[in-house]
């Protein structure tokens, strides 16, 4: 249960949020290039040059957000020493039901009722926003552990007709550990940014099936319950939002660009990630990316990419982290942290 069993005073060194482990799941459904429906006249060579996707991952029948985000969750826990957490916090935009929360639900399949748990939304940012969200309850004193699990299923979302989004998006779950650790401790959080606009709320967006829908009936049809974006000028506000993020948090942390050994940032789109890396002064080399296998996972994207780059051996403890996103909301938001010794 969430408590403070030991207020802070004054006096008290406040916990310091720590990076404990990491881990991710896709669906096993695999979709190439070349899988694509037929009538949105697309081919290997189209895509992979507009986007730097080659294949992704799509939900089979009867696979939910939940699913995912129980197998994410699963998969993060066996790798800590205890199973036990105080908080467990679920950021998505494709949630089972509109109501209730998913963690609630998450947590029992867990055998963690009882523990608080709630939901975080920030579409794409969700996970940088998640994490602030831990960490700050962490910080405070409110909770020891938590579990934040990133998880969306963009694939029924996609309207039919939808190449634009539809080349781009896949499926999958992330899900971290945080745990109350030591300043100088290797994992340590360093810093966030965060920020929205909420005049570019239509930018991204699924206009039908809210309660707007249902205040206005007859203005909403079905093709208003499938997912939008403004493509062009979702691109230039997620390079600028990127960048002036990551430079405002490098700044708090009192870290330059050359500090940093590794960029993980949202994998909305290769050109995108490549520009960002530009506009920092950071060479590509530092920059970790799966979405050539994966795609835009939404919300999942960041820690997918960072379980990925553990499995690969991409990422060493002790390397300076900086963590990226922006997303429909707008919302956008940068971390920093020292890398954690973790397999």
């Amino acid at each position: 249960m969430l408590r403070r069993d030991d207020p802070l005073t004054e006096h008290a060194e406040r916990p310091i949020p720590v990076l404990e482990a990491v881990a991710g799941c896709v669906p096993p459904r695999v979709v190439s290039n070349d899988d694509l429906p037929q009538h949105w006249d697309t081919n290997d060579t189209w895509v992979r040059r507009r986007t730097g996707i080659a294949t992704r991952h799509w939900a089979e029948e009867g696979t939910s957000t939940g699913d995912l985000a129980l197998a994410a969750a699963e998969a993060v826990l066996a790798k800590c020493a205890t199973r036990s957490v105080d908080l467990v916090l679920v950021t998505t935009s494709t949630p089972d039901h509109p109501i209730p929360a998913m963690a609630p639900a998450l947590a029992a399949k867990l055998g963690l009722a009882g523990v608080a748990a709630f939901d975080v939304s920030a579409v794409c940012t969700g996970f940088v926003y998640g994490l602030a969200t831990a960490s700050g309850m962490i910080a405070s004193g409110i909770a020891r552990r938590v579990l934040l699990v990133a998880a969306d299923v963009y694939s029924t979302l996609i309207g039919p007709d939808d190449r634009g989004a539809g080349v781009v998006f896949g499926d999958g779950a992330g899900a971290v550990v945080l745990r109350a650790g030591e300043r100088g401790e290797p994992g340590e959080i360093l810093g966030f940014d965060l920020g929205s606009d909420g005049t570019g709320h239509d930018l991204i967006t699924v206009p039908g099936g809210g309660a707007r829908d249902r205040a206005e009936p007859g203005r909403y049809g079905e093709p208003d319950r499938h997912f939008r974006m403004s493509g062009r000028e979702v691109y230039q506000h997620a390079i600028t939002r990127m960048t002036e993020s990551s430079l405002a948090v490098l700044k708090s942390a009192g870290w330059t660009t050359t500090d940093v050994d590794r960029v993980v940032a949202h994998q909305a789109n290769a050109r995108i990630l490549s520009l960002v890396g530009s506009r920092l002064s950071i060479p590509d080399e530092k920059i970790v990316g799966n979405i050539e296998r994966v795609g835009n996972t939404g919300a999942a994207s960041i820690p997918l990419a960072l379980a990925d780059a553990v499995a690969r051996q991409e990422i060493h403890a002790g390397e300076r982290v900086l963590l990226t996103a922006f997303g429909g909301g707008l919302t956008w938001g940068s971390a920093v942290l020292v890398w954690p010794r973790a397999d």
